[in-house]
């Protein structure tokens, strides 16, 4: 009898040593999980990541330890990521900019789609196209027809070269088949204060920066860069039913594993945060961000980023958006 508990128990040893994956993932997790967020403190990512941490971490039974490595238009920290070791204890949390840095950064130390596993979309935060109130255009018709009648003379704010409300300009541009100037700036902020002062005529803004201006009647919006009307501001119409079919431009925050990472590890960490993000104190929270919650598939997720790193990479190379260095 005792031989044949032996003989079980090393044919368990063994199992465990051929599929350390599936090990690991039945002890997971077994310490605090790191989600690094390669943005800088107070950022529409690092809020939107710990405000749905409290809950991820309680569902798993484990803290979760939000890490801000920012710079380099969040290149740095998402290589920090990608190095990390794929045992399930670092996430990554990307914004719209990781599918729009194959293009624009010539030299990067990893590759954006296959040094990670996708585990969800968490949310999206549309763009808004806004105008200033001295401009006469009143709507996206107005404004397409006076952009066709001055070319080259309405400018444009954004938070720098190669930033996502400067890429969703030269989209619009683009797809109006208009001639817009892009002016940047060192940061969104800056360029919303001169479109309200008139110093510029339009600008893509985060929907929850804008909509406070908009309420004000500083601001007055066109149409909204996602695909479908958005809860902020249920009344403005997309760009896309008013005539640029399949014109999207969004930010969104995710959420990435290392390449690797055992599936059934990816599995429930998009398992409970789907479920944080059905909670109903968490899409309030969510909502007074401008923040839409997803909570998309593993391969929803891969599949819209790699739409995304083509649609971008052809606008970047259509508008002559030089490289970052």
């Amino acid at each position: 009898m005792s031989t044949e508990r032996n003989s079980l128990a090393r044919l368990a040893l063994a199992a465990a040593l051929l599929l350390p994956g599936a090990a690991l993932a039945q002890a997971w997790p077994a310490k605090p999980i790191r989600i690094i967020v390669p943005f800088a403190t107070g950022g529409v990512t690092d809020v939107v990541i710990r405000t749905v941490a409290p809950k991820l971490g309680e569902a798993l039974g484990q803290p979760i330890v939000v890490e801000n490595k920012g710079g380099a238009g969040g290149t740095i920290g998402t290589a920090q990521g990608a190095q990390a070791p794929a045992d399930g204890y670092t996430f990554v949390a990307p914004a719209a900019s990781h599918t729009t840095t194959p293009g624009l950064y010539s030299k990067l130390t990893f590759d954006p789609l296959k040094d990670f596993v996708a585990v969800t979309q968490i949310v999206t935060v549309p763009y808004i196209l806004v105008v200033g109130p001295s401009l006469p255009a009143k709507d996206l018709k107005e404004f397409i027809a006076l952009a066709k009648s001055k070319p080259g003379t309405l400018a444009y704010g954004s938070a720098g070269n190669g930033s996502s409300n400067h890429l969703a300009g030269e989209l619009l541009e683009i797809m109006a088949g208009v001639d817009l100037v892009h002016s940047p700036y060192k940061g969104s902020g800056p360029a919303l204060t001169d479109l309200m002062g008139g110093h510029i005529a339009f600008m893509f803004d985060p929907i929850n920066t804008s909509v406070q201006h908009v309420k004000s009647g500083k601001l007055r919006p066109l149409g909204v860069g996602s695909l479908t009307r958005v809860k902020a501001m249920p009344e403005v119409p997309t760009i896309d039913e008013l005539g640029l079919k399949g014109f999207e431009a969004v930010t969104w925050i995710g959420l990435l594993a290392p390449a690797g990472t055992p599936k059934d590890i990816v599995a429930r960490m998009h398992r409970e945060l789907v479920k944080v993000l059905k909670d109903p104190e968490v899409q309030e929270r969510l909502a007074s961000q401008g923040a839409e919650p997803v909570g998309s598939t593993p391969e929803e997720f891969d599949a819209y980023m790699r739409r995304e790193v083509e649609k971008w990479g052809m606008v970047i190379k259509k508008a002559g958006v030089p490289p970052v260095q």
